[in-house]
């Protein structure tokens, strides 16, 4: 943290404009006539293009004290609301605290006790305090006045006081001892901490550049430094020791600076190896990097290094690590992996093969089990890095996942995977081979073995859910010489091209009736395989253009689609597979959703099939749910309007029409407004069919199948499922069985409430907000009052100690939906 700036000496100026515009601003007080906002509002800007309440000089401070005082006298009519508030929020915050309690404690001030008081709960709900205290160590140090100083002091620790004095014991709870002092402390704590960083980075800022330049070539400025560093005490030693490898530009400085420090100083050789790589993960790319290669420049620091690369690894493939652990915590680690890696030599590679590999697939098994994406593809990285280090002969893992901005973007910013970018790139070998011919410059990648597609289904943009395959890995084979290369391209030279310029595409027609598809699709002749893909791209539109037809043999569809698998490498097959799922699940609810939900829990299904299953129903539930925009659109006043003469308009019959139009357009309107869509009002299909997707998935989730374990190894569709779960939910507001759904899912989310996947606690997390958005208010607490109490324990609990981000989130926004609800409640009169 950077230490604020020294203000200036007594009665310098820093900004000109800022004077005349306290002076204005105190004239229009005065006035309370036009322009008081516009002279008030100009107070804070100015305020902040002088520097900021540190920056002003003694005048400057006299002025706004003066203006601050002549704002507090004013009349209502003098203080636009809003504004006036803000020129005390942002104010310099020791005059604005004297002023303030000036107002409190005065009878002929201007504003009420009340005001007064509410804008000392934001002053202190916005960490003003901490600012004050700030501003009073910064005048210390400028051997300010000692009496305006305890002054100050006195009144921040009296401050609950002066309120219950005045109100009479009616304070807000703020003011309470039991809030205030914590509050207090709190603001003590940030102030020690702004002292303590400001210290070491004005001792550092002067000692480590110095230094650098000394013992660049002068070896006794080396030993010095060296001797410096060894004789800091062991509870000052951390501070030190994190000070120089922040501050240094590389790790040759920092090894010349440090010297041996971490071989002879067991307190340093712990935080080094220990603190800042496996109990901090806060520290950036170029820590790491001055850090790890500090110890690997000198013969007797990488032994360090070989055991710092083991402890991370043991880390990174611990599955109990992997569960509890945060994303950010994965990356730092992974980080320090790849860089550990980068600087590791062939004949230490040797000697530690076995480890490393034992390490690596122990790794990749645990992140591939995770449910969280970015997880899954930040194990993928590292072991393809892992094995194409240590098996530089032999196969080597290879995975389809590419290395960009956005793979990364979940987890971290864009300078942080730039900096992962270069660390991967810096170890993997490249896979790409230039080969020339003729003129033309083009690159092959080798894959002697079979690929390994990852797909990413792409999920509508109102639905938060993100559904995604399960990612597999292979060995591929050795990359081949560049010689077999060269021959087996020149063996082309000689062939001929067909002219194919005259060729025509055969289009295939697709079928016209429901049942010649399901005939087509459930065919197994191989000769048919256009067809196969005629009818596939039809089927939705097909089903949609005859409902009647559909429901006949929806059922039947249906189970066709779900079992349906790609014959022919067809363009976009998986979404043209679910779009007619949800076709045909929206033209025949009842019965298509009773099947699907069945055959969640049934036997011999694959996961894919199962979360294929809750895909569907959330997208038939969004397009149920949503009425369809097929408006007609209001008359506008940005157009004029014309005549239009129908044909046969000599006739007795249009002749009204036509003068109607006429005058339209002669007539001047002032209230027709821009054109607005006005949406064809229709029923909410989903209230009836809500509970048939809703109750069948949460009837058998703790009953165990021979493949199929929904408490057990697959919390991955559990954690789809929970999702699921809390769209349905969301998406059934305002129907008649939301209230039973709200019950039956706030039972489901109290049984799993403690599960230690990360991803399952956020789909439980998001249940409870579709719970609180979609549940009327009356029937929460009227039938889950005792439920909801349990429940708000838990999410405290949640957002103080869980390790996931997210989930501590969520569980923050889940007391505000309930912290909105009880206010909602309390404005209702009784």
């Amino acid at each position: 943290m950077a230490a604020a700036a020294a203000p200036p000496g007594p009665g310098v100026a820093v900004d000109a404009g800022l004077g005349p515009i306290l002076r204005e601003a105190v004239a229009a007080v005065g006035r309370a006539g036009p322009g008081l906002t516009a002279a008030l509002g100009a107070v804070p800007a100015a305020l902040a293009a002088a520097g900021g309440p540190a920056a002003l000089g003694e005048r400057e401070r006299a002025l706004f004290g003066a203006f601050l005082r002549s704002l507090a006298q004013a009349p209502g009519t003098a203080r636009p609301e809003g504004v006036w508030q803000r020129c005390f929020l942002e104010g310099p915050p020791g005059l604005v605290l004297c002023v303030l309690l000036e107002a409190l404690c005065s009878a002929g001030s201007g504003l009420d006790p009340r005001e007064v008081v509410e804008v000392l709960e934001e002053f202190l709900q916005k960490g003003r305090v901490s600012a004050l205290l700030w501003e009073v160590c910064q005048q210390q140090a400028q051997a300010g006045c000692p009496e305006l100083q305890d002054s100050l002091v006195n009144k921040i620790v009296c401050l609950p006081e002066h309120v219950s004095n005045k109100l009479q014991g009616k304070n807000p709870p703020v003011f309470f001892p039991q809030n205030y002092f914590p509050l207090l402390g709190d603001a003590l704590l940030q102030v020690l901490e702004k002292i303590s960083d400001s210290l070491q980075e004005e001792i550092l800022g002067v000692l480590v550049p110095r230094l650098t330049d000394l013992t660049k070539s002068d070896c006794m400025w080396q030993r010095v430094c060296c001797w410096l560093v060894e004789c800091v005490p062991d509870r000052w030693m951390e501070a030190v020791v994190l000070g120089f490898v922040q501050s240094v530009p590389g790790a040759d400085v920092l090894s010349r600076l440090l010297g041996s420090l971490v071989v002879k100083n067991k307190k340093a050789q712990f935080v080094v190896t220990q603190k800042m790589l496996l109990l901090q993960y806060g520290h950036t790319t170029t820590v790491l990097q001055n850090l790890l290669g500090y110890l690997s420049l000198d013969p007797l620091r990488r032994t360090l290094l070989l055991r710092v690369l083991q402890e991370l690894l043991e880390t990174w493939s611990s599955s109990s690590a992997v569960k509890h652990s945060p994303a950010e915590q994965q990356l730092y680690i992974s980080k320090a992996i790849l860089i550990c890696l980068s600087h590791l030599k062939e004949h230490e590679i040797g000697s530690c093969r076995q480890e490393l590999l034992t390490s690596m697939m122990e790794g990749v098994k645990c992140h591939l089990d995770s449910s969280l994406p970015q997880l899954r593809r930040l194990g993928m990285v590292v072991a393809e890095a892992i094995s194409l280090k240590v098996n530089t002969e032999g196969p080597v893992l290879k995975f389809e996942v590419k290395i960009s901005v956005k793979f990364m973007t979940d987890v971290l910013g864009l300078e942080e995977v730039k900096a992962l970018n270069q660390m991967i790139q810096g170890i993997i070998v490249p896979f790409y081979l230039e080969i020339r011919k003729g003129s033309h410059t083009f690159k092959k990648r080798e894959s002697v073995d079979k690929k390994v597609v990852c797909r990413t289904e792409k999920a509508g943009a109102a639905l938060p859910l993100v559904t995604e395959s399960n990612e597999k890995f292979h060995t591929a084979a050795p990359v081949m010489p560049d010689e077999e290369l060269d021959a087996e391209l020149d063996s082309d030279d000689d062939l001929i091209p067909y002219d194919m310029s005259e060729d025509k595409e055969l289009k295939i027609k697709a079928p016209v009736y429901i049942r010649d598809c399901i005939e087509v699709l459930t065919g197994s002749r191989s000769e048919d395989v256009d067809k196969w893909e005629a009818t596939v791209k039809a089927l939705e539109t097909l089903v949609r253009k005859n409902p009647a037809a559909t429901r006949e043999v929806s059922v039947e569809l249906a189970k066709i689609l779900l079992h349906l698998e790609e014959k022919t490498c067809i363009e976009g097959f998986v979404e043209l597979r679910q779009r007619a799922q949800v076709a045909v699940l929206t033209t025949d609810p009842i019965p298509v959703a009773k099947y699907l939900t069945s055959q969640f829990y049934s036997l011999n299904y694959s996961l894919r099939q199962r979360m294929d299953i809750l895909d569907v129903l959330v997208l038939a539930a969004q397009e149920l749910s949503c009425p369809k925009f097929h408006g007609k659109t209001k008359n506008s006043g940005a157009q004029k309007p014309c005549i239009q003469l129908l044909p046969g308009s000599d006739s007795s019959k249009g002749w009204r029409r036509i003068v109607d139009e006429r005058i339209k357009s002669k007539t001047r309107r002032f209230d027709m407004g821009q054109s607005r869509v006005e949406l064809a009002s229709r029923p909410n299909e989903f209230n009836s069919v809500a509970g048939y997707f809703f109750f069948p998935l949460i009837q058998h989730f703790d009953r165990p199948l021979t493949t199929f374990d929904l408490l057990g190894e697959d919390h991955l569709v559990l954690g789809r499922l929970l999702h699921t779960l809390a769209i349905l939910m969301y998406l059934a507001v305002n129907t008649v069985a939301v209230t039973a759904m709200g019950k039956a899912l706030l039972e489901f989310v109290w049984t799993l409430r403690f599960h230690t996947d990360s991803y399952v606690r956020q789909g439980l997390l998001s249940c409870i907000s579709s719970l609180l958005l979609s549940v009327p208010m009356e029937r929460i607490l009227a039938d889950m009052t005792e439920e909801l109490l349990e429940t708000g324990s838990w999410l405290g609990d949640v957002m103080e100690k869980d390790p996931d981000g997210d989930c501590r989130r969520l569980a923050l926004q889940n007391l505000l939906l309930m912290e909105n609800l009880k206010k909602k409640l309390e404005a209702v009169p009784s």
